[in-house]
């Protein structure tokens, strides 16, 4: 591949190369001279294409989370697309792997809220108790996910209740948390927001 001059070097380029590192090495190997030296150019066109350090971390972050959301459907209950659509979102979340890039994707969590909310307004909810729900589900498996980043394997002899070892969860305990912890929010949810639904059938 030819390496681009420091006259043709597009941000495309720049986040692309420095997402190869964070791959391959981890995000503590990404900086600017690492993807300058990738590229085979000065950094110093990188500072006035992309930014600071940060401003490459929060791209990389939205080229990860891109496109969160699954798509909905509509003869789908809310509740279970909201069950998918944390599952999906916890996949992805997956991918990052880091949970410096798992806090970085604002605007991809914003991207990825709309169908769900969207989804609860067609089951009845209120445009305010929809946005407040989805914030919760999305606070909920963002900080799992960032949580789930860094944590390491169980090193004591688990215990019979998934997640009661403090010496960590193996994968399959973390899956059974995961969807335990969207289950409880998403019945808090359906329960509290029930009266707001009726009134809204009734108009």
């Amino acid at each position: 591949m030819t390496k681009p001059s420091d006259f043709d070097l597009n941000a495309d380029d720049i986040v692309a190369t420095a997402l190869e590192i964070f791959l391959e090495s981890g995000l503590d190997a990404v900086s600017m001279r690492s993807v300058s030296t990738r590229l085979g150019v000065s950094p110093v066109p990188l500072y006035g294409r992309i930014g600071n350090k940060g401003a490459l971390v929060d791209a990389i972050a939205d080229r990860l989370l891109a496109d969160l959301a699954p798509p909905s459907n509509d003869d789908e209950p809310w509740s279970e697309y909201a069950l998918r659509w944390a599952r999906r979102l916890r996949a992805r979340l997956g991918k990052a792997r880091d949970s410096r890039l798992i806090l970085s994707g604002r605007d991809a969590y914003i991207e990825a809220s709309k169908p769900l909310v969207a989804a609860m307004q067609h089951d009845g909810f209120a445009a305010d108790a929809a946005v407040q729900a989805c914030r919760l589900l999305m606070w909920a498996t963002v900080g799992f996910g960032a949580v789930e980043s860094g944590a390491e394997p169980p090193t004591r002899r688990r215990r019979a209740r998934p997640g009661g070892d403090p010496g960590g969860v193996s994968e399959r305990e973390a899956d059974v948390l995961f969807d335990l912890h969207i289950h409880y929010l998403i019945e808090g949810i359906a329960r509290d927001a029930a009266p707001v639904r009726r009134t809204a059938s009734r108009r």
